[in-house]
């Protein structure tokens, strides 16, 4: 047994209708889908054109902020310091680190400790 449908024996003008009724469906679903994804792309823009606002607001306040002048470096060394580092192909950051390594492994402040010089053995 067949199953029977609506459109059996219809003519070829009703079928060219049905088919131009189907396309324009599927065209309309295409359009909407097309201007929500617009409107949540237009949203957010303006969401980064907002935050990057905000940030160059914010970056001209710490640029507007007065620095004052450096001064002269104090001749006498701060309380708790050891006096000058040399250092001799050695980046600060990684003769910091060493220090604190240093310091950790002796099992004492690092004021305690005094580093006359630090240099790169090649």
């Amino acid at each position: 047994m067949m199953l029977a449908s609506p459109l059996d024996g219809i003519g070829i003008l009703d079928a060219a209708i049905v088919a131009v009724l189907g396309y324009a469906v599927v065209f309309f679903g295409l359009i909407l889908l097309m201007i929500v994804i617009m409107v949540m792309g237009n949203i957010f823009i303006a969401k980064d054109k907002k935050r990057e606002a905000l940030n160059a607001a914010a970056k001209a306040t710490i640029a507007s902020v007065p620095v004052a002048a450096p001064a002269a470096a104090p001749a006498a060394t701060a309380p708790g310091s050891a006096g000058k580092l040399k250092l001799y192909d050695v980046e600060p950051k990684t003769a910091a680190m060493l220090m604190a390594i240093v310091a950790d492994k002796m099992g004492k402040p690092l004021n305690e400790l005094r580093f006359i010089s630090i240099k790169e053995v090649k």
